[in-house]
């Protein structure tokens, strides 16, 4: 059974630099010894400065590499963002100034080794630093994500994947959350971090895991070495039964997680968390789907008065249904297999999801009848 630390906490480093220590020098810590390679994997999905809630905050990942420099390890700070440059993440996010003067090597995923994840998947390309680190330390961040409901510790390690190779996964799997959710523990347990610190003091709800979502105070640190078990305790803490959430599910299924769990901490339930609606994609029989898809079903739409023409949708997007013209973005329902990647990566927050008012209709027609 594995332990699960609650610590209510703020953005101070004296209040952070403690809670760190404890959690990683517990009896289910990780085992450091001089010259260990020590790998920290934060959330920097992209440029954004720390009170949006997008990337883990630079205290906490300062003081994880503060206690791997005391063990006297080889330090590396590294991720692969979903967008923008990793030197502008660093500087946006406080993290260049926030690691000045420490002896860590900080620098993006690039190098990538196959690793044979397992069926269906078979062979994977993950970051070589990843796979190769003696110790794993994950530091993921409490956001709400439109096609998996929440991204945690779990879905973190999926930033081991290395650019491009991201959607293109997304690709593959995105229509099945169940097939994703699948994927991302066969990328999580190939990696096997030896500990995991999730950054909840400022958590992501609403439309996360990007810009679009809105940020909420919630004044929490949770750790432990058992990553799936740190999810667990997060779902009950925003009120979610673990088991909507896919990587809980096929945890379980994959005989990763059995669900026991030790909480070390106050277990405060939220009832008002808001989450973001996940629509059906398979819904009806085939002859309608297009229809289906179209008028009925969750879809990403663009604000286009809020949209720059930057281009970093229509670039990532896995499946090319985006268009555009001078005048706004358009999104092919046809091909579109609603991953929501546009809505992650866009750095305006102009995309989000929402279903078609025919859709809604029909959910509330159906739901009174």
């Amino acid at each position: 059974m594995s332990t699960v630390h609650i610590r209510q906490a703020i953005y101070d480093y004296e209040v952070i630099r403690p809670i760190v220590f404890e959690m990683l020098g517990s009896g289910e810590g990780p085992t450091i010894d001089p010259g260990t390679r020590v790998l920290i994997k934060p959330n920097f999905l992209a440029p954004a400065a720390p009170d949006t809630a997008v990337t883990t905050h630079p205290l906490i990942v300062k003081a994880a590499a503060e206690y791997a420099l005391a063990k006297r390890a080889r330090v590396q700070i590294s991720d692969s963002p979903a967008m923008g440059s990793f030197s502008n993440v660093l500087k946006k996010g406080g993290y260049k100034e926030m690691l000045k003067g420490l002896d860590v090597t900080v620098k993006p995923f690039e190098k990538t080794i196959a690793v044979d994840v397992g069926e269906p998947f078979g062979s994977i390309d993950i970051a070589k630093d990843a796979m190769e680190a003696d110790v794993v330390i994950n530091l993921a961040k409490i956001k709400t994500h439109t096609q998996m409901m929440l991204t945690l510790g779990v879905k973190n390690l999926f930033g081991c994947i290395v650019g491009l190779k991201k959607p293109e996964w997304h690709m593959r799997t995105g229509v099945d959350r169940q097939m994703f959710g699948r994927l991302i523990v066969s990328i999580f347990e190939a990696v096997g971090p030896a500990y995991t610190i999730i950054d909840g003091i400022l958590a992501m709800e609403g439309q996360g895991p990007g810009k679009s979502g809105s940020p909420r105070e919630l004044g929490l640190l949770v750790g432990g070495k058992d990553a799936h078990a740190v999810d667990h305790v997060v779902c009950l803490q925003v009120g979610l039964d673990p088991g909507i959430l896919e990587t809980q599910r096929n945890a379980r299924a994959l005989g990763v997680y059995d669900g026991s769990v030790h909480v070390d901490g106050d277990l405060i339930i939220l009832n008002d968390f808001q989450f973001p609606e996940l629509g059906s994609l398979t819904v009806g029989p085939d002859f309608l789907g297009r229809f289906m898809r179209k008028f009925l079903i969750q879809q990403p739409v663009a604000d286009n008065k809020a949209c720059k023409l930057c281009g970093e949708c229509w670039k990532y997007c896995p499946a090319q249904a985006i268009s555009y013209t001078d005048r706004g973005i358009t999104f092919n329902t046809d091909t579109c297999i609603r991953c929501y990647c546009c809505l992650e990566v866009c750095p305006h927050a102009a995309i989000r999801a929402k279903k078609p008012l025919a859709g809604r209709v029909f959910a509330w027609l159906t739901k009174n009848r």
